[in-house]
């Protein structure tokens, strides 16, 4: 039963992982398409850099979501043990 709850864990991990991958590239091709959109109709004036902050403000907290805050995630593995290191001395 173990090894199916931690085939579960990591398999709904790997999907998070694929999710953001697909955002971003989605999110390169499309701010690429819109920096030739702008360059190409007129050059008086960049608009397409609200559009790529914005979506990019998005896809970074997607990825700190993934690879930051996530339960797998190396930073929250650190805070888990630091916490039940306090919960050992308490004792």
């Amino acid at each position: 039963m173990q090894d199916q709850d931690s085939y579960q864990r990591a398999k709904k991990r790997v999907e998070e992982k694929v999710g953001f991958y697909i955002h971003l590239s989605i999110y390169i091709v499309v701010s690429t398409l819109l920096i030739i959109i702008n360059l190409s109709t007129s050059t008086q004036y960049y608009w397409f850099k609200w559009p790529i902050i914005g979506w990019g403000v998005g896809v970074l907290f997607h990825g700190l979501g993934i690879y930051v805050f996530s339960e797998g995630s190396v930073i929250t593995k650190k805070m888990i043990e630091k916490e039940m290191q306090k919960d050992i001395y308490k004792k």
